[in-house]
């Protein structure tokens, strides 16, 4: 389904986060005239085109959506996501709390958080803020009842189905696992951020 989103945008809704990547992947391969922003989201697109005709935009999304539902169950073949390491110290604040809520040890913890690829789902929050999907589950540890004023830039953390890297410091309430001196967000850097919805990111023991 695609409805208006307010006067110059359109949504996609996807019905599922793989959907939504191919969909991106192939509006950002070729742009459509008159689109100034792309949003993937878990189960939807937005699209924003102040320029751009709307009929005729609307029916080159519903062309490529599904082209990208296509892709994503396997019709079409699919490239290997690039892969992003992070290397981490794991001395996090709330690592010990998070192996009693999991029923782990502290090292089981990091070997878990260590042992599988993760998937950027999307951005959002803050600047290169990415929602990291593919979590272990026993990983998947509520949030904290208080946030933090501030978290360091750099801090990996967890919370619910999530992992992530906090691109600058800023309020949050996630779980602090360890820190990272990977920059995942240089706005002098091209691009500024390491992360795109679909990459693979793997976290490494320091």
């Amino acid at each position: 389904m695609i409805r208006a989103a307010g006067e110059h945008g359109l949504v996609v809704e996807t019905g599922a986060l793989e959907v939504s990547h191919r969909l991106d992947a192939l509006l950002r391969h070729d742009r459509p005239r008159g689109v100034v922003e792309i949003v993937p989201g878990p189960e939807t697109v937005l699209v924003v085109a102040p320029g751009a005709d709307p009929a005729r935009l609307r029916a080159t999304l519903e062309r490529l959506t599904a082209e990208a539902e296509s892709a994503a169950t396997g019709v079409a073949g699919s490239d290997e996501p690039d892969l992003v390491r992070i290397p981490v110290v794991y001395d996090g604040e709330d690592l010990d709390a998070v192996a009693e809520l999991a029923g782990l040890s502290p090292e089981e913890v990091v070997a878990r958080h260590t042992g599988r690829d993760l998937v950027v789902g999307w951005l959002g929050f803050a600047p290169g803020f990415a929602y990291l999907t593919g979590l272990d589950p026993a990983l998947r540890v509520p949030r904290l009842g208080t946030p933090r004023t501030s978290v360091p830039a750099g801090s990996v953390a967890v919370a619910g189905p999530y992992s992530a890297v906090y691109p600058s410091a800023s309020p949050g309430g996630w779980r602090l696992l360890g820190r990272t001196s990977l920059r995942v967000w240089d706005v002098t850097a091209d691009p500024p951020s390491p992360f795109r919805p679909g990459t693979r990111v793997r976290f490494e023991r320091a």
